[in-house]
Order: structure tokens, then C-alpha cells, then sequence
């Protein structure tokens, strides 16, 4: 093997196989100069050296080219992928125009057939048809003109109707005149002579103290020549009232003949309540109403609401409604209903809720029409309109409550405060009646024996004493007794 043979095979690394020598007969050649082996040797070896560094140099080259052909690689990826959103979202872009302009063309293509559809029309109108046509464009195209008349046209009616409803208002309230009597002074009773107050204080006050307890108002005997009945509530009062007139034309004045007079007399202001009811039901023209409404009506001729008898106020309202329902078409039944029952929850005294509340749930207890219980929850506008029935019985009540003269006072915090006071000692167990005395300075609670000890009594004072104080606001102090009598009761036969 040769030497250059030798070199090949470092750089290569493939092994050179020499072919065999061919035995031909050669010409004699010169004999060879004798050849310096050593410096061969130094010579190969350099050679090898350089080959081995070029071996490594070509392989860190080959390296390099690798990594650089791979990062080119990648960014030609990432701009690959970069091309590809942005022609994707162009896509979507031309894709949204082109429905755009389709949408557009659906559109012109529209505007073209109507203005040729109307060119047609134009076409086999006359002369005077084809002008007012042209006249009525214009107008539409004017917008702000048109916009102009019409809010003019607005103000104008708006105007008219304002002195309509005006004239309409002045003539329904001089239909809701009444002559129908209040009674307000019901709380005085004169005496024949001062003797007589004797009898009614009886030995050791008995008489008196029995007459306060089962009729609830207080007594003032300081005035001379009468005694004066003090409670919040008008129909205790009007039931002392006539008891106590009874008492004295009758003589026998004594604590079992009181309390027999009272629950009489109870009887009686029932039935006449009962006559009240109805006599303000035919006066608006209202029949067949249920019993129980009639009655609960009739207490109204005891009642006031911020100083205004509400008896007078119903029959005032209810006519001025039945007047606005005529002038306006609207149903006059629903209206003189509403008008009547719409301040019937202020009568209902043994629920909690305000007088609105308590309005419906009882009208819906006797199942009155649906647009009736409307105008009801309706008439303070807690809930929207929900028909112009509702809204005139809304302003009916408006209007006979704020007339000049109708209401002179605020009464209705201080009723209700008392009534607060004797709802507090009616929740608890054992109390058979709570009377406020005293325009609410003094709470006499009566209970019944049988249920309630002496110890028992005490600690009752005492709890209710605590209750006022954190459930109400008043001022002063208020006296609380509880009274706990025992009655032994028997027949002789």
C-alpha cells in the first residue's frame, strides 16, 4: 500500500485494499534512490494532525449550519403561522363585507322596486292625485317640521283638555255635596243635678271603676253640670255614651246593672251601625252587599280619618267618582264600588297591616270582583294603574280629601299608637280586655282569673311594662295596672 493509499484511509476512514500484483514481466527500471524513512514519518504525522483538526473543524461547521438551519426553520414556522391567522381573520373580514354588500344590495334592490312600484302608481294618477303625492313626500321627508306641528298640535290639545277636565272636576264635585250629619260631639253627657255624679261614683268609687273597665273610656266628673267621656275609640265612647244616659234615666245605678246596660247597649250601636251601613250603601246606589260589608260601612259614622268623619268623606268621594265615571264613559259600577269599599280596611281592628292591606284581603274574603279589589290596593297609588276605573277612584278620594276644610288635624299617629298600646297587652295569655286611658298615659289590662294568679298579675305589669318601652315611642310615662277580679257565680232555682 502506498502512501498516498495511507493518507486516504485517515481522512476516509475506509480501508484501502490494493489489488494484487500482476506477475507481468516489466521492464527493468532504474533502481530506486534510496528513500529518508524518517522524515516520511514526521511528514505523516503532521499530516495526520492537520487531517484530525480539519475533521473537527469540518464537524463543528456542520453543527452550526444544523442549528442555524433549524432556527430559520422555526422563525419560517412562526411567520407561517402568523400569515395564516392573519389571512384567516382577513377571511373573516371579506366574508362579513361580503354579506354587507349583499345586504346592501338586497336593500337598494328593495328601494329600486318600491320607487318603481310608486313611479307606476304616479304614472296612472292625475295631474291633481300625482301632486298631492309629490305634497305628501315632502312632508315625510320633513321631519323636523312635521315633529314641530305635532308638538304643537300637542300643546294645543293638551290646553283644551286641561279646561275640559276642569269643567268635568267642578261639576262632579258639586254632585258630591251631601247633607248627611256627622256626629263628632258624642263624648258629653248633662246632668240633671250633682247628686246624680254621687251615684255614678258609687261607695268607694265601684261604680265608676266598674263603668271604665267594661266600656274602656275614662271619666272626667272635675266639670259642673257634666261628665265628659274620654277614648280614642268613637264607638266605646258612643257606647258609654248611652249606656251612662240610660243608666241615669233608669236609677239603679250599681255594677251588675252596668255591665248588664253595657252589653245592651253594645247591641244596640251593632244595629245601628248595621242601619248606618246600609243607608250610606242606598245612598250611592249600592245593594245586595254582603252583611258583615254593610255593617263594617256603618262604623264609619263613629269614625274620623285626620279629622275627617269618615262616613261623610265614603258618601263625598263615591258620589264625585260615580259623577267622573259618567263624564269619562268609563264602568260606573266598578267605580261607585271602589269608591265605597276603599277605605274599609281602616275598620278592621284585629290584624296587623296597614289599611290597604287589610282592604283587600277582606274584599277578597267575599269574593268581590278582581277590577273592585284594584281599585282598592290602587286608590294611595302603591301599585300602578291598572285601569282608568282604579284611577278615578284615586282621584275621587283625592279630591274630597285635600277640598278646603276636609281634614283639620292629624289624628292618625296618635290612634294608632293607642291601639299599639292595647294590642301589646291583648298578645299575651290569660288577658281578656286592655283599655287605654288617659290619652295613653295609663293601660288598664283585665284578665281572667282562672288563668292568671296574683304572681302571675305582677309579673304580667312588669312585662308589659318592658314591652312598651322597647316596641313604643311616646311621651310621659304610662301606667300600667292589671286588674285581676274573682266572681263567684250561682242560680237559685
Amino acid at each position: 500500500m502506498s502512501v498516498f493509499d495511507t493518507v486516504n484511509q485517515l481522512f476516509t476512514g475506509k480501508k484501502v485494499v490494493s489489488k494484487p500484483t500482476e506477475f507481468k514481466k516489466k521492464p527493468q527500471l532504474p533502481k530506486p534512490k534510496k528513500v529518508d524513512t524518517q522524515k516520511l514519518q514526521i511528514e505523516l504525522r503532521a499530516a495526520q494532525a492537520e487531517a484530525r483538526a480539519l475533521v473537527a473543524e469540518a464537524r463543528d461547521e456542520a453543527f452550526r449550519l444544523k442549528r442555524e438551519a433549524e432556527q430559520e426553520v422555526r422563525r419560517q414556522e412562526e411567520f407561517v403561522v402568523r400569515k395564516t391567522g392573519a389571512l384567516d381573520e382577513r377571511e373573516k373580514l371579506l366574508q362579513n363585507e361580503e354579506r354587507r354588500v349583499e345586504e346592501l344590495k338586497r336593500k337598494f334592490e328593495e328601494l329600486r322596486q318600491q320607487e318603481l312600484e310608486r313611479l307606476e302608481r304616479i304614472a296612472a294618477l292625475t295631474r291633481d292625485e300625482a301632486r298631492q303625492l309629490v305634497i305628501k313626500t315632502v312632508q315625510e321627508r320633513m321631519h323636523e317640521e312635521v315633529a314641530r306641528i305635532i308638538r304643537q298640535a300637542e300643546e294645543n290639545a293638551r290646553e283644551d283638555a286641561s279646561k275640559k277636565a276642569q269643567e268635568i272636576l267642578v261639576d262632579a264635585m258639586k254632585h258630591g255635596a251631601t247633607d248627611y250629619v256627622a256626629e263628632y260631639t258624642v263624648s258629653t253627657v248633662k246632668l240633671t243635678d250633682e247628686e246624680m255624679k254621687g251615684r255614678i261614683i258609687g261607695k268607694e268609687g265601684r261604680n265608676i271603676r266598674t263603668f271604665e273597665q267594661v266600656t274602656g273610656v275614662d271619666i272626667d266628673l272635675d266639670e259642673e253640670g257634666v261628665i265628659r267621656l274620654s277614648s280614642f275609640d268613637p264607638v266605646r265612647r258612643e257606647i258609654a255614651r248611652v249606656t251612662l244616659e240610660k243608666l241615669m234615666k233608669d236609677g239603679r245605678i250599681q255594677p251588675a246593672r252596668i255591665e248588664e246596660l253595657v252589653e245592651l247597649t253594645k247591641k244596640e250601636i251593632e244595629r245601628i251601625m248595621f242601619e248606618e251601613g246600609e243607608r250610606l250603601c242606598h245612598a250611592v246606589g249600592v245593594f245586595n252587599l254582603p252583611r258583615p260589608l254593610i255593617a263594617l260601612l256603618g262604623r264609619f259614622k263613629f269614625r274620623t280619618s285626620y279629622g275627617q268623619n269618615m262616613i261623610t268623606h265614603t258618601l263625598e268621594e263615591t258620589k264625585i267618582g260615580i259623577q267622573l265615571a259618567h263624564e269619562v264613559k268609563a264602568d260606573v259600577n266598578i267605580v261607585r264600588l271602589g269608591c265605597l269599599l276603599h277605605d274599609i280596611g281602616k275598620i278592621v281592628m284585629d290584624k296587623e297591616g296597614n289599611h290597604i292591606e287589610l282592604g283587600v284581603e277582606l274584599l277578597k274574603k267575599y269574593n268581590l270582583p278582581s277590577t273592585v279589589i284594584d281599585c282598592v290596593a290602587e286608590h294611595h297609588e302603591d301599585k300602578p294603574f291598572s285601569s282608568v276605573e282604579s284611577m278615578l277612584v284615586y282621584i275621587s278620594d283625592a279630591i274630597s280629601g285635600s277640598r278646603p276644610g276636609a281634614r283639620y288635624e292629624d289624628i292618625e299617629g296618635y290612634i294608632k299608637r293607642l291601639q299599639d298600646l292595647e294590642q301589646i297587652a291583648k298578645s299575651n295569655q290569660g288577658v281578656k280586655e286592655a283599655f287605654a286611658f288617659q290619652a295613653g298615659r295609663e293601660l288598664r289590662v283585665i284578665v281572667e282569673p282562672d288563668k292568671i294568679d296574683d304572681a302571675q298579675a305582677v309579673t304580667l305589669s312588669h312585662n308589659l311594662k318592658e314591652e312598651i318601652e322597647k316596641k313604643l315611642t311616646y311621651p310621659g310615662n304610662i301606667r300600667v295596672t292589671v286588674i285581676r277580679e274573682m266572681r263567684a257565680v250561682d242560680i237559685a232555682k
